[in-house]
């Protein structure tokens, strides 16, 4: 029977006898009330805004008044590059999250909430898999609490006020040439991704070109996530650039006087979520930027909350640890002043064949050779988190067809670099599965081994800090770009821009721009097509190669096998 594990960049591939779906292990959990798991972290009752039974928010003065208290050890889960063959790095982190718990340790995880557009897409939803899960499983993956609806309406609402102020004699100087703030959607919808709008006359506005941006994608959701606060998220607001006036001076959303507006719609949205595992442990499930445009962590205020309620906080980053980690160490540790005190790198034997050129089909027959050649881009994430001076161990997540030879060749290979690789089974066996992995990565937390520093200074130049990104962590030997965005960096660094992390938006299946490129690819030249400034997030986004912010359906989208049943149950969604 095959079963597709939610949290895999595509389909995981298992013969199971009778395994139940994910879906089905979700809906046979017995849930315990979000009361009594807010208990497990001394969350009190009445610092709950309840949604059903099963999930709710944190109330602003509970966080407020955990200042001052001690951190727990900070454990960041990554892996190596995803591929068809799936990796299952959230639901590893799941995983891990209940074996800390089934080992006596205080811990919780902090994951991101899943967009609508991948989960109708081509990836499903991204509430882990198997026996290691986060639930409710449907309403995380759809609607949830409704954050997402939020962001997307604060975005908008700041893109009707750019061209209603136009509209309306535009006191500002706007030049409508030069406005960058576009719209947005939670949905993959190709058709928006370059529009006209304000056809139909003067009562209309000014006709102009601009588009929309995936909800994931936008300034907004990055600001949530990094915002400490109201009163932070408020200050980044304000700085958000909309446009600029013909002499090139920026005009910001303050300026437009939408700030109050935006943060009246998030009030409730920056408030962390909090849901249970299939184990009835505690996890915060809040934010969802995209990790191959955006930062691709979850919100600093799930993260801080978590660090004072538990010892231990299992927290991941998206896509490939190129992306997701580098994005966490550079942007969010930079920014929120965390430290971390560990990192899990999540790798399959049956990926690490397909980077060593085996094909999906053929990823059943055992292949050592393939697999040493394909374990090179393990090794590279490993060389590069171990760079920013954090600790790392390896969790092999386990699959039916994997081999005693191949998963001893890729533990030989692991440790041949001074590392130690687990061979976790969590998938299908829940917590007991992944002990071992909980036991090391514990003791790896309490170390005190961790000496970490982002990968570059905040002086160095923006253009420098995109071939540091480059040269270190994609190994290439070049970066290009066109004399205008060249021109772009410059002006960034004359308004006062230049000490910002930069953020790189490129295709996350490989170290290189190429998708097709798989193991460690290195020497290739990185194209910078576009820069974005996010003043309000507080980084610059480098866009590389063909990457869109705004992704299309594929031939066959996931939406096409979803549906609802006469009982109200969803069906399809995984």
């Amino acid at each position: 029977m095959v079963r597709r594990a939610i949290g895999a960049a595509t389909d995981r591939e298992l013969t199971v006898s009778a395994f139940p779906s994910d879906i089905e292990i979700s809906r046979g959990s017995r849930k315990r009330p979000i009361a009594e798991v807010a208990a497990r972290l001394a969350i009190p009752d009445e610092a709950l805004i309840p949604y059903g039974r099963d999930k709710a928010k944190v109330e602003r003065a509970f966080l407020d008044s955990l200042e001052g208290r001690p951190d727990g050890r900070l454990i960041l889960v990554t892996a190596i590059n995803p591929t068809p063959a799936g990796e299952g790095k959230t639901t590893t982190t799941v995983g891990l999250g209940d074996g800390l718990n089934a080992i006596g340790r205080k811990a919780a995880i902090c994951l991101r909430e899943p967009s609508l557009g991948p989960c109708f897409g081509q990836k499903g939803g991204a509430a882990g898999g198997g026996r290691a899960q986060v639930v409710p499983m449907e309403d995380i993956n759809l609607h949830f609490t409704g954050d997402f609806h939020a962001i997307t309406a604060a975005h908008n609402l700041l893109a009707a006020m750019v061209d209603n102020h136009i509209h309306w004699g535009n006191a500002l100087g706007l030049d409508s040439r030069r406005i960058v703030w576009r719209r947005a959607v939670d949905m993959n919808d190709r058709a928006l991704r370059d529009i006209v709008v304000s056809l139909g006359g003067p009562a209309n506005g000014i006709p102009r070109e601009t588009g929309f941006d995936i909800t994931v994608a936008s300034e907004i959701m990055a600001i949530l996530c990094l915002a400490d606060g109201i009163a932070d998220l408020e200050r980044r607001l304000a700085r958000i650039v909309v446009g600029y006036r013909t002499d090139r001076t920026a005009v910001t959303a303050g300026e437009i006087g939408a700030t109050g507006a935006m943060a009246a719609l998030l009030r409730d949205a920056i408030l962390p979520n909090l849901v249970q595992t299939l184990e009835n442990n505690p996890a915060f499930v809040h934010g969802g930027p995209f990790a191959n445009i955006a930062h691709g962590c979850n919100s600093v205020v799930a993260t801080r909350a978590a660090l004072k309620l538990a010892d231990y906080v299992v927290t991941e980053a998206g896509f490939g640890a190129d992306l997701g980690a580098e994005k966490f160490f550079d942007i969010k540790c930079r920014k929120a002043g965390l430290r971390p005190d560990a990192c899990v790198i999540v790798a399959t034997v049956r990926a690490l064949k397909m980077n060593g050129g085996v094909a999906k089909a053929d990823l059943a027959t055992e292949n050592v050779e393939a697999l040493r050649q394909g374990a090179a881009n393990l090794g590279r994430h490993i060389e590069n988190v171990r760079g920013f001076g954090v600790p790392v161990i390896v969790a092999i997540n386990h699959f039916a067809g994997d081999t005693p030879t191949e998963l001893e060749a890729l533990k030989a290979y692991v440790a041949r670099m001074g590392v130690e690789a687990v061979i976790c089974r969590h998938w299908a066996e829940g917590s007991a599965g992944i002990l071992e992995l909980a036991e090391k990565v514990a003791a790896l937390a309490d170390s005190g081994t961790a000496d970490f520093s982002p990968l570059y200074a905040d002086e160095l130049g923006l253009l420098e800090k995109i071939e540091t990104v480059v040269r270190r962590i994609y190994r290439g030997s070049a970066v290009t770009a066109e004399p205008q965005v060249l021109r772009e960096l410059e002006r960034f660094e004359a308004d006062g821009f230049g000490s910002l992390p930069v953020c790189l938006a490129k295709t996350p299946y490989s170290f290189s721009t190429d998708p097709r490129r798989f193991g460690a690819p290195e020497g290739h030249i990185v194209h910078i097509r576009e820069v974005r400034l996010s003043a309000g997030a507080g980084f610059v986004v480098a866009i590389c190669g063909d990457i869109l912010t705004m992704p299309g359906l594929p031939r066959h989208p996931a939406a096409e096998h979803i549906h609802l049943t006469q009982a109200g149950f969803i069906e399809g969604l995984s």
